[in-house]
């Protein structure tokens, strides 16, 4: 099932995701971005060269978490069309990250796709760690899927 244009309002919250953070979450999100750089993976480098208190997760990682997320929320037809975001502290094996988010503007663009624009928090142990902002396609009706929109019926 698929969240619609028509079934949200500004103001909206979004169910939070919650996750503990583990050594193999960091290790994994590192290595399928291929990401060989060794604060994510090497606990003495990151420690001793990069002055934190442990490994932690990188950028793509985190990118692949907030997608997540989104279409955790919209289902299978829900388009990401932007995403923005601006990391402000580390997530760290231990922590247990939490995903909130609310609706802040809806809007139809001139080719009639229905938009949601998304404020996103990313926090850990009562740190904001992240903050996001996304622009997502949502589907009109249970018929519609922007996935299908191509050329000029796609403006992100």
């Amino acid at each position: 099932m698929s969240t619609t244009f028509d079934s949200v309002a500004v103001g909206d919250t979004i169910a939070e995701l919650g996750y503990d953070v583990t050594p193999t979450t960091v290790v994994l999100g590192a290595l399928a971005s291929r990401d060989w750089r060794p604060m994510h993976h090497d606990f003495k480098f990151a420690t001793e060269r990069n002055g934190v208190h442990d490994i932690f997760l990188n950028t793509p990682n985190q990118a692949a978490w907030f997608e997540r997320y989104i279409t955790d929320w919209t289902g299978p037809h829900g388009r990401i069309g932007r995403m923005k975001f601006r990391m402000h502290d580390s997530v760290f094996p231990g922590d247990h990250m939490v995903f909130a988010a609310s609706i802040s503007d809806l809007s139809t663009d001139d080719t009639g796709q229905g938009w949601a624009t998304l404020d996103i928090r990313l926090t850990a142990d009562g740190r904001v760690c992240t903050s996001c902002t996304a622009r997502v396609a949502l589907p009109s009706d249970p018929d519609d899927n922007p996935w299908t929109r191509r050329g000029d019926r796609w403006k992100p």
